[in-house]
């Protein structure tokens, strides 16, 4: 049973929190490139609790400084873009993007207060459609070369949502893999052209049933997790008959991301970024590992389901959700349509604001959940001490992948089965997908794919 002071350490984030310190240290994707379209990239940012404005300057150049002017603090998400910076309306200072101050006009001819004032500004880069900010201190670590940050813009698609709820429960959904044959359990399988951009509508690998259908007749998976170097790697395994097996293997980057498999040729990275202890955004990237990704269509498909400019669920609380009983009763297991994210968000605020994990009993299914605690005590205890926590460090730079898998294996070699299929995917990228450390020995791979190894 956790106590109430734990739950709190896992889930405040704020300054001078052990949470707020421990994601201090890690990239924040912190808004879409999306966001700056138009004649006016200024954006206002929150995360962590604290409020930044984000802007592109003439040149091009990115920025991310605190939203009070460093003069009598009015909000800079109103300044104008104008003579190589973002100037503050209320006296006329500018500032660049790297924070300094060039320029206060109100001051007496000859002043040198600009050389003496600073905006905090922090390292900003922008890596497949997505703005990612440091907001701690010290230098930034690298980012890992993920398959989302390897593979080409032409195969990589973000998008993000609002979530009423604090981040950890809304994290916790991604590495529970029970729930996915109850809350998106769907009573009739769709057609496979409509199944893209779709996650669970279409067929796992090597397959031609239905992942709806997988979900719904095979709902008790047996579940393990295993601690990789860039957080856990969590199997699904749903027996289908003697001789086959269902295999989905999903992975936790630490902090705060999870990658799964979307379909038999694209992957989802999803981040879950604190707007404050009561808000997060979820910011996904979608790379395709076969065809370019069908931008156009995977935003359309999602612009049904959020509303800009802050990209907040057209169906919410205040809406129910858009549950209908009818629905419930014949078509869907939530009554809530068959946007996936719905399901999701309802799951996570239903909770409550900041879930209280006092009253919580965790099952068997709930491992990889009570693994990921675990990593993140030990990690925030890490940061206390002045080590660097799980991929904190130079070391991030070298990682790669991860494996994802959702496929048909023959139950007595699965494990060769899986590992098999995601080299071959990954050496049939278009992009050059770099290869992973997922040995087999010979044997093995005969198993696996007695063709391949002739």
């Amino acid at each position: 049973m956790m106590s109430a002071a734990m739950n709190e350490r896992l889930t405040q984030v704020g300054p001078g929190t052990p949470g707020g310190a421990l994601l201090r240290r890690y990239w924040q994707p912190v808004a879409l490139l999306d966001e700056l379209d138009g004649p006016r990239p200024v954006r206002p940012v929150r995360a962590l609790g604290e409020d930044f404005v984000l802007f592109r300057d003439e040149a091009g150049n990115l920025g991310l400084i605190d939203r009070g002017c460093p003069h009598r603090g009015v909000d800079l998400a109103y300044g104008r873009l104008e003579d190589g910076g973002l100037r503050c309306p209320f006296h006329g200072w500018l500032f660049a993007t790297d924070g300094r101050c060039l320029e206060t006009p109100a001051e007496p001819e000859g002043s040198t207060l600009c050389h003496r004032v600073r905006a905090r500004a922090y390292p900003v880069q922008a890596r497949a459609g997505i703005v990612f900010a440091y907001l701690g201190e010290g230098e930034a670590p690298p980012l890992p070369a993920f398959d989302c940050f390897v593979a080409p813009d032409s195969h990589t698609f973000a998008f993000k949502g609002l979530i009423e709820c604090n981040w950890l429960q809304a994290l916790e959904v991604g590495i529970d893999p029970a729930h996915a044959s109850f809350l998106h359990r769907f009573f009739e399988d769709g057609e496979a052209d409509a199944a893209y951009g779709k996650q669970f509508r279409g067929a796992s690998d090597g397959s031609d049933l239905p992942m709806t259908y997988v979900l719904r007749e095979f709902p008790r998976p047996r579940i393990e997790v295993e601690g990789t170097d860039y957080g856990l790697r969590v199997t699904a395994l749903r027996r289908i008959s003697d001789a086959t097996t269902h295999v989905r293997v999903t992975n936790l980057l630490f902090p705060q991301a999870f990658v799964i498999p979307m379909s038999a040729e694209m992957t989802i990275t999803q981040w879950h970024v604190p707007v404050d202890d009561t808000r997060c955004y979820w910011v996904a990237i979608f790379t395709s590992f076969a065809a370019p990704v069908d931008r156009a269509r995977m935003r359309a498909q999602r612009l049904e389901t959020y509303a800009l400019p802050d990209y907040v669920a057209r169906r919410n609380r205040a809406n129910e959700y858009g549950f209908d009983p009818a629905e419930q009763a014949s078509r869907t297991y939530t009554g809530m349509g068959e946007d996936i994210n719905t399901h999701d968000q309802w799951a996570v605020e239903s909770q409550g604001a900041i879930q209280d994990r006092t009253r919580e009993h965790l099952a068997s299914t709930d491992r990889a959940i009570a693994a990921n605690r675990r990593l993140l005590l030990r990690a925030m205890a890490a940061v206390e001490e002045g080590r660097a926590p799980l991929l904190a460090d130079a070391g991030a730079a070298g990682l790669t992948g991860p494996a994802t898998i959702d496929g048909m294996a023959p139950s007595e070699s699965w494990e060769a089965h899986w590992r098999a299929a995601v080299a071959r995917r990954r050496a049939a990228a278009p992009w050059g997908a770099p290869p992973l450390d997922l040995p087999l020995d010979a044997a093995a791979a005969r198993a696996a794919d007695p063709q391949a190894a002739e």
